[in-house]
């Protein structure tokens, strides 16, 4: 895989974590800065994370699914990793995953 496909793909990631987000702190009726509080995160980070131009580290993940109160899982709705060789495998963005 390229350099580009590789940036591509940390886009898609970053975009789809993003939509799952938004659509989920809407649904629950949080601002970003009601789920930045009860996350303990600043509200330009849920704006920089929704619009797609940053991938969170597991422990931002963790605290935005507490604060919103949806599953982890949920926030990473359509990214797949695809077991490769035994030295390497990869992600993948699933575009039949649901989309709100």
């Amino acid at each position: 895989m390229s350099v580009a496909d590789r940036s591509m793909l940390l886009v898609d990631i970053a975009s789809r974590f993003g939509k799952n987000l938004s659509r989920a702190r809407k649904r629950a009726g949080l601002s970003q800065e009601e789920a930045g509080i009860r996350a303990s995160l600043h509200r330009t980070e849920i704006g920089l994370l929704e619009r797609g131009e940053r991938i969170p580290r597991i422990d931002t993940a963790i605290k935005l699914a507490g604060a919103i109160g949806v599953p982890l899982g949920e926030l990473i709705e359509g990214i797949e990793w695809s077991p490769g060789t035994a030295s390497r495998g990869s992600f993948s963005v699933n575009p039949k995953a649901r989309r709100n």
